[in-house]
Protein backbone atom coordinates (compact mmCIF):
# COMPACT_ATOMS: atom_id res chain seq x y z
CA UNK A 1 0.00 0.00 0.00
CA UNK A 2 1.26 3.48 -0.84
CA UNK A 3 1.65 5.54 2.35
CA UNK A 4 -1.17 7.82 3.49
CA UNK A 5 -0.04 11.43 3.88
CA UNK A 6 -1.83 14.07 5.93
CA UNK A 7 -2.27 17.29 3.94
CA UNK A 8 -4.57 19.16 6.33
CA UNK A 9 -5.13 18.52 10.04
CA UNK A 10 -7.38 20.98 11.85
CA UNK A 11 -8.58 18.97 14.85
CA UNK A 12 -6.01 20.00 17.46
CA UNK A 13 -8.07 19.10 20.51
CA UNK A 14 -6.28 15.79 21.10
CA UNK A 15 -3.62 16.00 23.82
CA UNK A 16 -3.04 12.25 24.21
CA UNK A 17 -2.81 9.50 21.60
CA UNK A 18 -5.76 7.13 21.22
CA UNK A 19 -4.67 4.90 18.35
CA UNK A 20 -1.88 2.39 19.01
CA UNK A 21 1.42 3.41 17.33
CA UNK A 22 1.07 0.85 14.53
CA UNK A 23 -2.35 2.15 13.47
CA UNK A 24 -1.29 5.79 13.92
CA UNK A 25 1.56 5.14 11.51
CA UNK A 26 -0.68 3.53 8.89
CA UNK A 27 -3.34 6.25 9.21
CA UNK A 28 -0.71 8.98 9.47
CA UNK A 29 -2.44 10.52 12.46
CA UNK A 30 -4.67 9.87 15.43
CA UNK A 31 -8.42 9.30 15.62
CA UNK A 32 -10.87 9.89 18.45
CA UNK A 33 -14.58 10.58 18.75
CA UNK A 34 -16.45 12.60 21.39
CA UNK A 35 -18.79 11.06 23.93
CA UNK A 36 -22.25 10.15 22.67
CA UNK A 37 -24.97 12.81 22.93
CA UNK A 38 -27.76 12.25 25.43
CA UNK A 39 -29.86 9.20 24.60
CA UNK A 40 -28.42 8.47 21.15
CA UNK A 41 -25.15 7.20 19.66
CA UNK A 42 -22.55 9.49 18.14
CA UNK A 43 -22.98 8.87 14.39
CA UNK A 44 -20.09 8.80 11.93
CA UNK A 45 -20.63 8.06 8.25
CA UNK A 46 -18.29 6.69 5.61
CA UNK A 47 -18.71 6.85 1.82
CA UNK A 48 -16.64 6.75 -1.35
CA UNK A 49 -17.55 8.96 -4.30
CA UNK A 50 -16.37 9.71 -7.82
CA UNK A 51 -15.28 13.22 -8.71
CA UNK A 52 -18.76 13.90 -10.10
CA UNK A 53 -20.55 12.70 -6.97
CA UNK A 54 -21.60 9.14 -7.89
CA UNK A 55 -21.51 6.63 -5.02
CA UNK A 56 -22.81 3.57 -6.91
CA UNK A 57 -22.90 2.51 -10.55
CA UNK A 58 -26.13 0.59 -9.87
CA UNK A 59 -24.97 -2.18 -12.21
CA UNK A 60 -25.34 -5.80 -11.15
CA UNK A 61 -21.95 -6.99 -9.96
CA UNK A 62 -20.56 -3.46 -9.86
CA UNK A 63 -22.84 -1.60 -7.47
CA UNK A 64 -20.63 -1.70 -4.39
CA UNK A 65 -18.14 0.88 -3.24
CA UNK A 66 -15.15 -1.08 -4.57
CA UNK A 67 -16.22 -0.23 -8.14
CA UNK A 68 -16.00 3.45 -7.17
CA UNK A 69 -12.78 3.29 -5.15
CA UNK A 70 -11.03 0.81 -7.44
CA UNK A 71 -10.50 -1.31 -4.29
CA UNK A 72 -8.08 1.36 -3.11
CA UNK A 73 -6.07 0.07 -0.14
CA UNK A 74 -6.09 3.41 1.67
CA UNK A 75 -9.87 3.53 1.48
CA UNK A 76 -10.12 -0.03 2.80
CA UNK A 77 -7.64 0.69 5.60
CA UNK A 78 -9.70 3.68 6.79
CA UNK A 79 -12.97 1.77 6.44
CA UNK A 80 -11.53 -0.99 8.60
CA UNK A 81 -10.29 1.54 11.15
CA UNK A 82 -13.72 3.15 11.41
CA UNK A 83 -15.38 -0.24 11.82
CA UNK A 84 -12.83 -1.06 14.50
CA UNK A 85 -13.68 2.18 16.32
CA UNK A 86 -17.46 1.68 16.28
CA UNK A 87 -19.80 -0.26 18.53
CA UNK A 88 -22.07 -0.96 15.56
CA UNK A 89 -22.01 -0.69 11.77
CA UNK A 90 -25.34 0.15 10.10
CA UNK A 91 -26.41 -0.34 6.47
CA UNK A 92 -29.65 -0.31 4.55
CA UNK A 93 -31.07 -3.32 2.74
CA UNK A 94 -30.09 -1.97 -0.69
CA UNK A 95 -26.46 -1.78 0.39
CA UNK A 96 -26.64 -5.41 1.54
CA UNK A 97 -27.92 -6.34 -1.92
CA UNK A 98 -25.30 -4.32 -3.79
CA UNK A 99 -22.12 -5.74 -2.23
CA UNK A 100 -20.50 -9.12 -2.69
CA UNK A 101 -22.61 -11.89 -1.07
CA UNK A 102 -19.63 -12.83 1.11
CA UNK A 103 -19.32 -9.35 2.60
CA UNK A 104 -19.12 -8.99 6.38
CA UNK A 105 -19.29 -5.52 7.92
CA UNK A 106 -16.36 -6.11 10.26
CA UNK A 107 -12.85 -4.59 10.25
CA UNK A 108 -10.93 -7.69 9.22
CA UNK A 109 -13.11 -8.41 6.19
CA UNK A 110 -12.47 -5.11 4.44
CA UNK A 111 -8.74 -4.90 5.19
CA UNK A 112 -7.45 -8.30 6.36
CA UNK A 113 -3.85 -7.09 6.29
CA UNK A 114 -4.52 -5.18 9.53
CA UNK A 115 -6.72 -7.80 11.23
CA UNK A 116 -4.38 -8.28 14.18
CA UNK A 117 -4.01 -4.51 14.65
CA UNK A 118 -7.76 -3.91 14.57
CA UNK A 119 -8.42 -6.76 17.00
CA UNK A 120 -5.80 -5.56 19.47
CA UNK A 121 -7.16 -2.01 19.23
CA UNK A 122 -10.73 -3.12 19.97
CA UNK A 123 -9.87 -5.56 22.75
CA UNK A 124 -7.00 -3.82 24.53
CA UNK A 125 -7.61 -0.11 23.94
CA UNK A 126 -11.36 0.31 23.42
CA UNK A 127 -12.39 -2.74 25.50
CA UNK A 128 -15.01 -3.70 22.93
CA UNK A 129 -15.91 -7.15 21.54
CA UNK A 130 -13.75 -8.40 18.69
CA UNK A 131 -16.36 -7.44 16.08
CA UNK A 132 -18.90 -4.60 16.01
CA UNK A 133 -22.61 -5.27 15.98
CA UNK A 134 -23.97 -5.24 12.41
CA UNK A 135 -27.31 -3.44 12.02
CA UNK A 136 -29.38 -3.81 8.85
CA UNK A 137 -32.37 -1.52 8.28
CA UNK A 138 -35.12 -3.04 6.14
CA UNK A 139 -38.70 -1.88 6.25
CA UNK A 140 -39.88 -4.60 3.88
CA UNK A 141 -37.85 -7.46 5.31
CA UNK A 142 -36.88 -8.53 1.80
CA UNK A 143 -33.36 -9.78 2.40
CA UNK A 144 -31.33 -12.59 0.83
CA UNK A 145 -30.78 -14.69 3.93
CA UNK A 146 -28.27 -16.95 2.22
CA UNK A 147 -25.71 -14.12 2.29
CA UNK A 148 -22.73 -14.55 4.57
CA UNK A 149 -23.77 -11.78 6.96
CA UNK A 150 -26.79 -13.87 7.96
CA UNK A 151 -24.86 -17.14 8.18
CA UNK A 152 -21.80 -16.21 10.24
CA UNK A 153 -22.31 -16.93 13.96
CA UNK A 154 -19.29 -14.90 15.12
CA UNK A 155 -20.83 -11.72 13.67
CA UNK A 156 -23.85 -10.58 15.66
CA UNK A 157 -26.40 -9.20 13.21
CA UNK A 158 -29.57 -7.26 14.01
CA UNK A 159 -32.28 -6.55 11.46
CA UNK A 160 -34.43 -3.54 12.35
CA UNK A 161 -37.71 -3.78 10.49
CA UNK A 162 -41.46 -3.21 10.55
CA UNK A 163 -44.20 -5.65 11.52
CA UNK A 164 -44.72 -6.49 7.85
CA UNK A 165 -40.98 -6.95 7.47
CA UNK A 166 -40.88 -9.28 10.45
CA UNK A 167 -43.58 -11.45 8.86
CA UNK A 168 -41.66 -11.55 5.57
CA UNK A 169 -38.44 -12.54 7.35
CA UNK A 170 -40.21 -15.26 9.32
CA UNK A 171 -41.57 -16.76 6.09
CA UNK A 172 -38.07 -16.58 4.57
CA UNK A 173 -36.67 -18.63 7.45
CA UNK A 174 -34.79 -16.30 9.81
CA UNK A 175 -35.44 -18.80 12.59
CA UNK A 176 -32.83 -21.05 10.96
CA UNK A 177 -30.12 -18.41 11.41
CA UNK A 178 -28.85 -18.36 14.97
CA UNK A 179 -26.79 -15.18 14.55
CA UNK A 180 -29.64 -12.91 13.39
CA UNK A 181 -31.92 -10.95 15.71
CA UNK A 182 -35.10 -9.20 14.56
CA UNK A 183 -36.34 -5.99 16.18
CA UNK A 184 -39.60 -4.37 15.13
CA UNK A 185 -40.16 -0.62 15.25
CA UNK A 186 -43.20 1.44 14.34
CA UNK A 187 -43.08 2.83 10.83
CA UNK A 188 -44.84 5.44 8.72
CA UNK A 189 -45.49 4.26 5.15
CA UNK A 190 -42.99 1.46 5.72
CA UNK A 191 -40.26 3.91 6.74
CA UNK A 192 -38.57 3.67 10.13
CA UNK A 193 -37.60 7.01 11.65
CA UNK A 194 -33.88 7.49 12.45
CA UNK A 195 -34.54 8.69 16.05
CA UNK A 196 -36.33 5.41 16.79
CA UNK A 197 -33.41 3.43 15.37
CA UNK A 198 -30.90 5.41 17.40
CA UNK A 199 -32.90 5.10 20.61
CA UNK A 200 -33.11 1.31 20.15
CA UNK A 201 -29.40 0.97 19.52
CA UNK A 202 -28.50 3.23 22.43
CA UNK A 203 -30.79 1.76 25.08
CA UNK A 204 -31.09 -1.88 24.05
CA UNK A 205 -27.64 -2.59 22.62
CA UNK A 206 -25.47 -0.03 24.38
CA UNK A 207 -24.23 1.51 21.13
CA UNK A 208 -22.33 4.73 21.75
CA UNK A 209 -20.51 5.08 18.40
CA UNK A 210 -22.46 4.12 15.29
CA UNK A 211 -20.84 3.85 11.86
CA UNK A 212 -23.30 4.62 9.04
CA UNK A 213 -22.23 2.96 5.76
CA UNK A 214 -25.30 3.79 3.66
CA UNK A 215 -26.99 3.71 1.42
CA UNK A 216 -27.84 7.17 0.11
CA UNK A 217 -31.56 6.99 0.96
CA UNK A 218 -30.95 5.94 4.57
CA UNK A 219 -28.16 8.50 4.87
CA UNK A 220 -30.46 11.26 3.62
CA UNK A 221 -33.01 10.40 6.30
CA UNK A 222 -30.37 10.58 9.00
CA UNK A 223 -29.11 13.91 7.69
CA UNK A 224 -32.65 15.32 7.69
CA UNK A 225 -33.08 14.15 11.29
CA UNK A 226 -29.89 15.96 12.34
CA UNK A 227 -28.37 12.61 13.26
CA UNK A 228 -25.02 12.64 11.43
CA UNK A 229 -22.12 14.01 13.47
CA UNK A 230 -19.11 13.27 11.27
CA UNK A 231 -18.53 12.27 7.65
CA UNK A 232 -15.56 10.45 6.14
CA UNK A 233 -15.46 10.70 2.36
CA UNK A 234 -12.99 9.04 0.00
CA UNK A 235 -12.78 10.95 -3.27
CA UNK A 236 -11.84 8.56 -6.07
CA UNK A 237 -10.14 9.95 -9.21
CA UNK A 238 -12.73 8.84 -11.74
CA UNK A 239 -15.83 10.28 -13.38
CA UNK A 240 -18.90 8.04 -13.75
CA UNK A 241 -21.38 10.35 -15.49
CA UNK A 242 -25.16 10.02 -15.69
CA UNK A 243 -27.45 9.53 -18.68
CA UNK A 244 -31.00 10.79 -19.05
CA UNK A 245 -32.32 7.38 -17.95
CA UNK A 246 -29.45 6.40 -15.70
CA UNK A 247 -29.96 6.03 -11.97
CA UNK A 248 -26.58 6.52 -10.37
CA UNK A 249 -27.11 7.81 -6.85
CA UNK A 250 -25.16 10.55 -5.18
CA UNK A 251 -24.39 10.80 -1.49
CA UNK A 252 -28.04 11.63 -0.67
CA UNK A 253 -31.11 10.21 -2.41
CA UNK A 254 -34.80 10.80 -1.77
CA UNK A 255 -34.18 13.91 0.31
CA UNK A 256 -33.54 17.51 -0.64
CA UNK A 257 -32.68 20.54 1.44
CA UNK A 258 -33.22 24.26 1.00
CA UNK A 259 -30.43 26.82 1.37
CA UNK A 260 -31.55 27.68 4.89
CA UNK A 261 -31.89 24.02 5.98
CA UNK A 262 -28.99 22.33 4.19
CA UNK A 263 -26.52 20.66 6.59
CA UNK A 264 -23.07 22.24 6.73
CA UNK A 265 -19.83 20.54 7.77
CA UNK A 266 -16.37 21.75 8.76
CA UNK A 267 -13.26 20.09 7.36
CA UNK A 268 -11.17 18.34 10.01
CA UNK A 269 -8.55 16.63 7.89
CA UNK A 270 -7.48 15.81 4.36
CA UNK A 271 -5.28 12.81 3.66
CA UNK A 272 -3.91 11.51 0.38
CA UNK A 273 -2.49 8.35 -1.15
CA UNK A 274 -1.54 8.48 -4.82
CA UNK A 275 -4.60 10.00 -6.58
CA UNK A 276 -7.15 9.28 -3.83
CA UNK A 277 -8.18 11.88 -1.24
CA UNK A 278 -9.61 10.99 2.18
CA UNK A 279 -11.73 13.78 3.65
CA UNK A 280 -12.98 14.00 7.22
CA UNK A 281 -15.75 16.43 8.19
CA UNK A 282 -17.67 17.28 11.36
CA UNK A 283 -21.16 18.77 11.30
CA UNK A 284 -21.21 22.38 12.40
Amino acid sequence: MLPIRTLVERDRELTTAFLPPSLRELYNGDLHFPAAPDERPYVIANFVSTLDGVVSYQIDGNSGGSAISGSDQGDRLIMGLLRASADAVMVGSRTVHDVNPTHLWIPAYIYPEAKALYTKYRLDVLHKPENPLVVIISGSGRLALERAIFQTPEVRTVVVTTLAGQNALAKAGTAKSGSVEIHVLDATDGTIDPPAILQLLYSHFGVRILLHEGGPTLFGKFLAAGAVDELFMTLAPQIAGRGARTIRPGLVQGMEFLPNTAPWFELLSTKQSAEHLYLHYRRT
